[in-house]
């Protein structure tokens, strides 16, 4: 897609997100490494490479998760990427796939990889079984195995190993920080981002910041109006901000008028009409 689809539409971004890493999936190390020159080109501040993903149509393509059982691939696509890019890269890995053994396999596939040059390892703590489960199964069903991703660092000291799958809450995360270097959440924190206020606190022992879910929405009115002006549709910005008001008791008619905010005439106003329903 990146080779060959709308560039511009699928890599532009606010200067706003920095720092901001950009995932590729692929098998071919030739295309990877020229994706990831156009991904450095445009701005990224990362390259990451998807071996996790079990989704079918991901399957049929060869890549995701399915690399796992192909290693030597995989460094051959990292190896690929990290000649052509200045920028630092990663992967993003399950503990094993199929009836690949958890311990022996895993520990090969991490060893071959970042012998290949790359030196940080994201990895979701639960096998991805390819047949049989569909990807949001996947997700939930196959067991959760934190310890060994914490053997995994025990074996490579020298890698960043960021332990991911299962976290509900940024204070779980204080637990794994014992054993792992870093902590990536995804769906929890997507459904309920407000919990991200706690976090350099929490890890860097920075103040507690003091600020309310309507703070929060003040401070994106501008960004959104911008947008707006700018002819991005706004509901490509405003749906992702549904875990932010979820539990308000005003949370169904804020819905309401953010659905409604590509047709309101007075946008702006309608922006702090919803701010001032948050608390």
């Amino acid at each position: 897609a990146v080779l060959f689809g709308d560039q511009n539409e699928l890599l532009k971004f606010n200067e706003c997100e920095h720092p901001l890493a950009i995932q590729l999936g692929g098998n071919d190390p030739i295309k990877l490494g020229d994706s990831a020159i156009i991904s450095e080109a445009y701005g990224y501040d990362e390259i990451n490479l998807n071996i996790g993903c079990p989704s079918y149509k991901v399957q049929n393509g060869e890549f995701g998760a399915v690399l796992m059982k192909n290693p030597k691939l995989v460094a051959l696509c990292i190896k690929s990427i990290k000649d052509k890019v200045k920028i630092p890269v990663s992967v993003k890995c399950r503990i094993g796939v199929d009836d690949m053994n958890e311990d022996k396999d895993l520990s090969a596939f991490i060893k071959e990889v970042s012998e290949s040059g790359c030196k940080v390892f994201i990895v979701h703590a639960r096998k991805a079984w390819l047949k049989g489960l569909s990807p949001k199964e996947n997700r939930n069903i196959p067991p959760i195995n934190y310890h060994r991703v914490y053997r995994l660092k025990e074996e490579f000291p020298d890698l960043e190993i960021i332990i991911n799958g299962g976290l509900e809450t940024i204070e779980e995360g204080l637990e794994h920080i014992k054993y792992v270097d870093g902590v990536m959440m995804g769906r929890k924190v997507y459904k309920n981002p407000y919990q991200l206020i706690k976090v350099d606190n929490l890890f860097y022992g920075l103040p507690k910041i003091i600020k309310s879910r309507k703070e929060v929405f003040l401070e994106l009115i501008p960004y959104i109006i911008q947008q707006k002006n700018s002819g991005e549709k706004t509901q490509l910005i405003t749906r992702h901000f549904m875990g932010l008001i979820k539990g308000n008791q005003f949370a169904k008619k804020i819905r309401t008028h953010l659905a409604n905010l590509n047709f309101s005439d007075k946008p702006e106003e309608a922006l702090y009409q919803i701010a001032n329903q948050l608390y």
